[in-house]
């Protein structure tokens, strides 16, 4: 999400003035971290604290706490759930571990998003799936629209509250916190901790392209829980984060962006996401579109760039090639790390190719960019 000058996002519809924005638990930690709070998605958020570009940089550098509660939490259980999850999603659910996590997809029978997401295998027969704040009516009406045999689907939404540990200190801080050594915890692994009376699921996940963490937990506890991490981590660098250097980080790392990367008109194959999609598992959702672009290869593909001229491209800025329009841009900003204007662009596979000279419009003038591989940021190893 990129948020405007106005506090509405690009991407997204802004939101009625007259319709109640719901709140998190977390909202009067907000207020009193001097946030600044904006519509996001039927939400009342946080897009910044003390600055976009502080919160930023202390992500990379140390940690960010994020409040993250307004993402959807749908269960799926039962005898057949496994079966079920990987007719509607192209990775492989069978071959998630309990105490697992995947990166996946819901899709169109033309093969295209309706969402992107993560699955946790909570046991045999039971999964939490995590999507878009904006989609989790939309979703759960897909999913209970193609539900078959002995599976059950419910909405958790409101019983979960979601906090996301960033940085390169996140495993320190978040280990002291419980006691527990995370350091050799694997990405899009999870472990659920007691504590207070409740369980805390805490995976290796996140948003932001660095080491971290995101903690499932009750609505009531997050208060709490949000305040003793602030307090465990304060002398490594901890800072509350908002919406606003999400964006920024994610765009760094190329994650792509429900709405504006990815949509009902996008296939993984072509977001530059064939990770997610395994052909050889069998028949899901889609399936046949995705077979063939695999074997005829996309017309265009989600291509990353870098401004060289005077200005910081936007999502809806043209894009051009020798004159004529060759795509529109999808996700724009300045990044703090690079220090320079990046973004992401659906291109013609011919002018996606690294050290391509395009033209930009900003403001009805073009200026100079060149095509980049992605992602536009790695974290060092170590």
């Amino acid at each position: 999400m990129w948020i405007r000058g106005d506090g509405l996002s690009r991407g997204r519809p802004p939101v009625n003035p007259e319709t109640t924005l719901r709140r998190t638990s977390l909202h009067a930690e907000h207020v009193r971290h001097g946030a600044r709070l904006v519509p996001f998605a039927g939400w009342e958020m946080p897009v910044q604290y003390r600055g976009v570009m502080a919160e930023h940089a202390a992500v990379r550098t140390a940690a960010g706490l994020f409040d993250v509660s307004h993402m959807g939490e749908l269960e799926v259980s039962g005898a057949q759930a496994e079966a079920f999850l990987d007719e509607m999603t192209p990775n492989n659910v069978s071959r998630l571990a309990t105490g697992q996590a995947q990166y996946t997809a819901l899709l169109t029978q033309a093969g295209t998003f309706v969402d992107d997401l993560l699955i946790y295998r909570l046991a045999a027969g039971r999964f939490l799936l995590v999507v878009n704040a904006a989609n989790t009516a939309g979703d759960l009406a897909w999913i209970r629209d193609h539900v078959h045999g002995d599976v059950e689907v419910r909405d958790l939404s409101l019983e979960y509250a979601l906090l996301a540990v960033q940085g390169p200190r996140a495993a320190d801080i978040l280990g002291r916190f419980l006691g527990k050594d995370l350091q050799h915890m694997g990405s899009f692994r999870f472990t659920m901790e007691p504590m207070d009376g409740a369980t805390l699921l805490i995976s290796r996940t996140g948003y932001t392209g660095e080491d971290g963490f995101e903690i499932y937990l009750p609505s009531a506890m997050a208060p709490s829980v949000w305040q003793r991490l602030l307090a465990e981590g304060e002398g490594d660098g901890l800072v509350p984060v908002g919406l606003g250097a999400r964006d920024t980080l994610r765009l760094e790392a190329s994650l792509p962006l429900y709405g504006q990367d990815i949509d009902t008109t996008r296939t993984p194959l072509e977001a530059g996401l064939s990770f997610i999609v395994k052909l050889k598992k069998g028949d899901f959702m889609g399936r046949e579109t995705l077979a063939r672009q695999k074997e005829e290869g996309v017309s265009h593909r989600l291509t990353g760039f870098t401004v060289t001229g005077r200005g910081i491209a936007r999502p809806g800025h043209g894009v051009r090639v020798a004159g004529r329009e060759v795509g529109i841009v999808t996700s724009g900003t300045h990044s703090p790390t690079l220090g320079r204007a990046i973004g992401m662009a659906y291109l013609p596979v011919a002018h996606g190719e690294p050290g391509t000279k395009l033209m930009i419009v900003i403001r009805g003038n073009e200026v100079e960019a060149e095509v980049v591989p992605l992602p536009f940021y790695r974290r060092p190893p170590g």
